[in-house]
């Protein structure tokens, strides 16, 4: 009888490509920081995964966190992933220590408003539609500059670097041009700048050696850890 693989099983396995990939890649573990994407994950699930040996989480929807984030230890680091409405942004500041999807002027104001009313500062990525994907959000590629200049320009918000969610194909050689865009972009928008941005949020399940290959310091893996969700 096949063994049942538990989460520790699955976390170590992930944990050893990531290394595998990083050393093919020419850095170290440590530099890729493993988000656990957790959208439709029970708190349950999640108290095993951090008995596993996982401390840092992604969710997609406030509301979920709102639930999540209180129910597991407080040594568990929160960032939100998914798309944020405008009006959520309050309780986002609230319950995250990073947002990743920041995609428009708005919302940056928001959350620049609602951080300093909180006393708080939060860390940001811009999020770029690479691919300029009619059913994806996030930033033109042409709106990057102003966004990253605007982020930097905020008292409550630190900009980090860039975020994407590359367009699917079985196929990664497909994936990687979209995955070393955003690369690219980062390097040009240092340039322009004189600004540090030395994180990339991209890469996940499917994609996530791709895209550490192509300098990812940031993957959300949520099938490979917790499962197929319920649809």
């Amino acid at each position: 009888m096949e063994k049942l693989l538990t989460f520790a099983d699955r976390l170590t396995s992930i944990q050893q490509r990531i290394s595998s990939v990083a050393l093919r890649a020419g850095k170290k573990f440590e530099e890729i920081l493993l988000i656990g994407a957790s959208k439709k994950t029970s708190p349950e699930t999640l108290r095993e995964a951090v008995q596993g040996g996982l401390l840092v989480f992604g969710e997609n929807r406030v509301q979920e966190g709102r639930v999540k984030i209180p129910a597991l230890p407080s040594s568990c680091q929160w960032h939100f992933i998914g798309g944020l409405q405008s009006n959520k942004a309050r309780e986002a500041v609230q319950l995250f220590s990073w947002i990743h999807s920041v995609d428009r002027l708005e919302l940056l104001e928001e959350i620049e408003k609602r951080a300093a009313q909180a006393g708080k500062t939060i860390k940001v990525l811009i999020e770029i539609n690479v691919a300029g994907e009619a059913s994806k959000q996030g930033a033109g590629l042409d709106e990057a500059e102003s966004l990253v200049l605007a982020a930097n320009a905020c008292r409550s918000v630190e900009v980090h670097g860039l975020m994407t969610v590359a367009p699917f194909y079985e196929d990664l050689e497909e994936v990687r041009p979209h995955l070393r865009r955003l690369r690219q972009l980062r390097d040009e928008l240092e340039k322009n700048t004189g600004l540090i941005l030395p994180e990339l949020s991209m890469g996940m399940s499917h994609d996530f050696e791709t895209a550490i290959e192509e300098g990812s310091t940031m993957v959300r893996i949520g099938t490979l850890l917790f499962g197929e969700r319920k649809k």
